[in-house]
């Protein structure tokens, strides 16, 4: 347990109502933010990469990439609101009591879109892989538009009633000046655990599992049936199997950075949201943020191809989005 002297006040014209926060070295309190602000100002960079090629190179707009797009723009915003609670918070809430309310509706909105969208990744390769002929005419673009903008939407409204008690009745939890902090109930937090992990979790690897049976089988089929005749559909099948693979990859990774806060979650006593601490698995989550748009600089020539035409500003050319980036 910290010692008053380990510890200073939040706000110390407030002494009997404010709350505590560690005491930290210089040193160590600028290797902190300075590592954190990198990060954030990576994970936001990266992903508003992926976001200007998938929106203005047109070969670009296909099923997959739109879902691409989704977990890019969910991963930026998880990058500014990362700035945002390094910039505004230093183990003390300065904001109203509305602004933490808010905060923390946007931050776990915006991580549960992800986790939302990362299913409908998993469902849209198990279709492709497993169902290949009537892929074009079950995933189109229009019906992966609807199920992002249903996956936004059910993720904001989800939230939004997770925390409504946080809302109307924030007396009731908050026990100091300083504090940001979301309480929910043993209840709600156990339908949370299932709703935003168990469940999405056992969808993502059993789907991927069926995926990883189906790619093995096609790809011996392949090398002992490969033609002049046939190359134009085993480049296809290649394709499609490279695209699996890679965001297999995406996925193992998402899986290993979720993990962490949810045993995290499971351990705790109701307590789904501090603000004002970094807890090592909070940024761990945070972290895949980051680590997608970084998969994808070494997993899709594409996306290193967008960067270039977009780093050296040849997108502001004429008819540069009808540009070949595959």
């Amino acid at each position: 347990m910290e010692t008053l002297e380990e510890t200073e006040l939040c706000y110390p014209e407030l002494f009997n109502a404010s709350c505590l926060r560690p005491k930290r070295s210089p040193s160590q309190a600028a290797l902190i933010y300075i590592l954190l602000s990198f990060i954030s100002l990576i994970t936001i960079t990266l992903n508003l990469l992926v976001i200007i090629s998938i929106s203005y190179f047109k070969q670009l707009h296909t099923p997959t990439n739109l879902l691409l797009l989704s977990l890019a723009v969910s991963d930026f915003f998880v990058g500014i609101l990362m700035s945002f609670q390094i910039l505004m918070t230093n183990d003390c809430w300065f904001l109203s009591d509305l602004m933490c309310v808010a905060f923390s509706v946007l931050m776990y909105s915006t991580l549960s879109a992800s986790v939302g969208t990362i299913v409908l990744i998993s469902i849209d390769r198990y279709v492709a892989i497993c169902d290949p002929l009537l892929y074009s005419s079950k995933v189109t673009v229009r019906r992966v538009t609807v199920c992002i903008c249903l996956c936004w939407g059910c993720s904001i409204f989800y939230i939004t009633l997770l925390m409504y008690n946080n809302m109307t009745q924030r007396d009731r939890y908050i026990s100091c000046i300083g504090e940001c902090v979301i309480v929910i109930n043993h209840i709600a937090g156990a339908a949370d655990i299932i709703l935003t992990f168990f469940a999405p979790v056992t969808v993502i690897i059993f789907l991927y599992m069926r995926v990883f049976v189906v790619a093995v089988s096609q790809a011996r089929a392949m090398r002992s049936h490969i033609s002049d005749k046939h190359s134009v559909n085993v480049f296809a099948k290649k394709s499609k199997l490279k695209a699996a693979r890679t965001l297999g990859v995406i996925i193992v990774a998402f899986l290993i950075c979720l993990c962490p806060y949810f045993i995290s979650s499971l351990q705790s006593n109701g307590s789904f949201f501090i603000a004002t601490s970094l807890p090592l698995e909070n940024w761990l989550f945070s972290l895949n943020s980051c680590l997608n748009p970084v998969i994808y600089s070494f997993c899709y020539p594409w996306y290193r191809k967008s960067i270039k035409l977009i780093v050296t500003l040849k997108i502001f050319e004429s008819d540069s989005c009808q540009a070949n980036v595959l």
